[in-house]
């Protein structure tokens, strides 16, 4: 992905968002959110997927280093790594959902396949 979409948000605030969102997702297997957050979240989830299936002590600290919480990181490198030692990326997918009501922002639920 070369071109990303900023989300009307500086830098700091939008990894800050994203790394949150990521975390969430992993711990949950899947969160409603507009539709271009899913987007962004996606490929940011499958390198965390990807890192867990190497595991490795550096790929753990690379990792942790992303995701906020630390029991989320121990889950993605035993369950969620082994659940898809065999399958080489297309972790999540992307729904949409239709319009919000408030602002008609389109929705979407992302979740691990």
């Amino acid at each position: 992905m070369s071109t990303y979409r900023k989300l009307g948000r500086t830098s700091d605030q939008r990894r800050a968002m994203l790394r949150a969102m990521v975390t969430y997702l992993l711990e949950n297997g899947q969160m409603k959110t507009t539709y271009a957050r899913a987007k962004e979240v996606a490929p940011l989830a499958e390198k965390m997927i990807t890192l867990g299936k190497k595991n490795d002590l550096a790929a753990y600290r690379q990792a942790l280093a992303f995701i906020t919480k630390e029991d989320v990181a121990k889950k993605l490198f035993g369950e969620i790594a082994e659940k898809y030692k065999d399958r080489n990326g297309g972790y999540t997918r992307v729904v949409k959902m239709g319009p919000r009501r408030g602002d008609a922002a389109e929705m979407a639920v992302i979740q691990l396949v």
